[in-house]
């Protein structure tokens, strides 16, 4: 029951059922004389005993009348708490006592606070990996996006972590797979562009082998990309995978050898598979790495890299969700508006397409489409959740989401040449959720990347192992700590392909600081970029040429050297 309290003859002490509220005070002496309040029980249940006995000294509607209250001695308090809805009591307590009483009720209440927030936790937790294709860092509505609905992901960041300057390696979907997979940046995996790489892709030392020799169920469930081939890869002991890129509809799935066609969206049949997966573990640890086919629209890849026609490629989102934000207007940056001066090697000519501008941009309805597909995948991380939940294992798994690199709304002028290093194309979500470690609703400053999952799963999982990382673990930052000696920059590198005309001879390297962002084009001359991101953060004004900039250029590049040799 609720009291509301009429009269302020009593001290009333509430005990709510999750959290305790007091007010305690003098009370004045009552001699003979009458108090009323209502007693509110919730679904308008009869009261029981202790309600009932509380009745007699409170108005309750239709349950009791107005009685007198019994006479109260001096210096004593009344207290009226209630240990559950519907049970009430009344209870003088001389003042010590009550001091008493509260002094060991605080006592316990941070022995038990503090019970929940050492458990122990498992030695080999399991873990999932959710991966999805295109996302940008802001289409979430745990980063603050308008009107996009992603209820079951934001819970992944509402009770874990989430991280605000997350980056990947190299905006380019092969490359970012294997930086993801090895912890090794691209010059050093060598799945350096979306030509067929399949034979070297077998080749690569992924964190999912360390799990595996360390005793884990591994699973790959989705799209690899790393070449046509849609065989398994060492490191799985369950392979779900496709050819490619893939389809959005009525994929044929290669599942652990045999290949079968599906009906329905991809990503509806993916999360089928990825819980028909945890639904058949034992009491044995898993890692499960889903990799989804959206938001990638859809397209061919053939084997030499080139692609059917990328302005024709359409969106598909599953026909429940083709309605889905019809009236909602789209938010644009402000630098979908950028003249691009200073920026030459976007301003050159390129035979067959018209110059870079607002109207070359991504149109309204296809970020629609991108966003309807994002919907199957927050039902999938739903469906995953519960089913975990279900089994009493959720609290007690490494929960990832995240993206390989993000997507262009008109920023610059770009829509599908996401390969180039501006905050669109290269920032990403990067949320983790393991109660045992991390606290709920923590934020993280501080720069991750791609190459930081590898060292980070296997450092959860205890895992020692000898190979190399060009990542770091994330675990202390997970914890809530904040290194003197974490990084201040990252790598950020493109190897030129055929793929996109506009593209051609862009291959770059770049270095990210807090304050900096410098671009070195490797074939292109006179033609590198500058960018102060504290006083630009849209990168509207290229500062290379100015003469004030010129000794942070040479520290930029200095920097970036040693980034590459690393």
């Amino acid at each position: 029951c609720k009291l509301v309290t009429r009269a302020t003859r009593f001290s009333v002490y509430r005990c709510w059922p999750g959290g305790v509220k007091m007010n305690l005070c003098r009370k004045k002496q009552m001699r003979g004389r009458q108090s009323s309040s209502t007693a509110i029980c919730e679904a308008g249940r009869k009261p029981d005993s202790g309600s009932a006995k509380t009745a007699s000294l409170l108005d309750s509607p239709g349950q009791s009348g107005t009685v007198k209250s019994q006479p109260i001695r001096p210096r004593a308090q009344t207290m009226i708490y209630e240990s559950q809805p519907g049970a009430v009591f009344v209870k003088r307590f001389p003042r010590f006592v009550m001091v008493q009483t509260l002094v060991w009720c605080c006592l316990v209440i941070c022995l038990c606070l503090n019970a929940v927030s050492v458990k122990a936790a498992p030695a080999q937790p399991d873990m999932v990996v959710v991966l999805v294709d295109d996302l940008r860092w802001d289409e979430l509505g745990c980063m603050g996006h308008p009107f996009v609905r992603t209820p079951h992901i934001d819970r992944i960041s509402r009770e874990g972590a989430r991280f605000r300057n997350a980056f990947c390696s190299t905006p380019l979907c092969s490359p970012v797979r294997a930086c993801l997979l090895t912890g090794r940046y691209t010059h050093n995996h060598g799945i350096f562009d979306n030509i067929n790489r399949s034979e070297h892709s077998h080749t690569l030392k992924t964190f999912p082998q360390e799990l595996q020799k360390a005793g884990y169920a591994t699973a790959y469930v989705g799209k690899w990309h790393m070449g046509n081939d849609d065989t398994a890869r060492p490191g799985f002991d369950h392979w779900v995978s496709m050819k490619g890129q893939g389809t959005s509809f009525n994929p044929t799935l290669n599942i652990n050898g045999e290949r079968i066609q599906f009906k329905g969206h991809t990503t509806d049949v993916l999360n089928q598979k990825v819980n028909e997966f945890v639904k058949a573990q034992g009491e044995k640890p898993f890692c499960l790495y889903i990799a989804h086919k959206a938001l990638h629209p859809e397209l061919t890849q053939r084997d030499d890299g080139s692609i059917t026609d990328p302005s024709a490629a359409k969106f598909m989102p599953a026909k429940r969700h083709e309605k889905l934000y019809s009236d909602d207007a789209i938010p644009r940056r402000l630098n979908v508006v950028d003249t691009l001066e200073g920026k030459r090697a976007l301003k050159r000519t390129v035979p067959g397409l018209p110059p870079l501008s607002q109207k070359t941009g991504t149109s309204d309805e296809v970020i629609r489409d991108r966003l309807r597909m994002l919907a199957g995948i927050d039902e999938g991380v739903g469906s995953l959740c519960e089913l975990l939940e279900s089994q009493g294992k959720l609290d007690d798994t490494v929960f990832v989401f995240t993206s390989d690199h993000g997507y262009w709304y008109g920023e610059h002028g770009l829509s599908v040449e996401r390969r180039l290093p501006y905050e669109e194309g290269i920032r990403v979500p990067l949320l983790v959720r393991y109660p045992p470690l991390i606290k709920a609703g923590t934020l993280i400053d501080e720069f991750a990347v791609s190459v930081d999952l590898a060292p980070t799963m296997l450092d959860l999982a205890h895992v020692k192992t000898d190979q190399k990382y060009d990542g770091c673990s994330l675990v202390p930052l997970l914890k809530g700590a904040h290194p003197a000696d974490w990084r201040q920059s990252f790598l950020v590198e493109y190897n030129s392909d055929t793929v996109f005309p506009r593209l051609v001879k862009m291959g770059y390297t770049a270095v990210r600081t807090p304050r900096w962002k410098y671009i070195q084009f490797n074939e292109l001359t006179e033609m590198n970029e500058l960018y102060d991101m504290q006083r630009d953060p849209y990168e509207m004004q290229n500062l290379i040429n100015d003469p004030a900039a010129k000794e942070t250029v040479k520290q930029l590049q200095a920097e970036l050297k040693q980034l590459m040799k690393d």
